[in-house]
């Protein structure tokens, strides 16, 4: 299979396993070498991946967030 026929198929999949597929793909890029991060942050980003892979936490379109953010206070 090629990566067109690849990411082709991935893009059909729905959402939340598109996003899985992301995060797999990220973290296995070797990136801290060149991004340091602190384990308090790491600790934060595994937990907010864990609430968006069990659907406890509540995703918002940040384009439509911030529209009503600007309704709201503007």
């Amino acid at each position: 299979m090629n990566i067109e026929t690849i990411a082709e198929q991935a893009l059909k999949l729905e959402p939340t396993s598109r996003a899985y597929i992301a995060e797999i793909l990220l973290e296995s890029l070797d990136y801290e070498e060149d991004f340091i991060v602190s384990e308090a942050w790491r600790q934060e980003i595994q937990k907010r991946c864990k609430e968006i892979d069990t659907n406890s936490s509540i995703l918002v379109d940040g384009e439509q967030f911030m529209a009503e953010l600007k309704l709201r206070y503007l």
